[in-house]
């Protein structure tokens, strides 16, 4: 395996705190419409939009798969 061609697959801690801030938006949302309460789920909407920003703002920062930041794990 050529590890030069290899995108990484998003395996970056930019990615993963980019997911998980919209998992999190989006299974608060989904709480809050069960218990019909629109405001919080306008509040989940804004976090699930939140999480690319995050993401992307951390790959900036080097946190990304192609940044100095990163250090891949090998896989054994």
């Amino acid at each position: 395996m050529n590890d030069q061609n290899d995108p990484g697959h998003g395996n970056s801690p930019a990615a993963w705190v980019g997911v998980v801030i919209m998992l999190i938006g989006f299974a608060g949302g989904t709480l809050a419409f069960w218990f019909e309460q629109p405001v919080l789920v306008w509040v989940g909407v804004g976090v699930v939009v939140l999480g690319p920003i995050v993401g992307l703002v951390l790959a900036k920062l080097g946190y990304g798969v192609k940044g100095p930041r990163y250090v891949p794990k090998s896989h054994s």
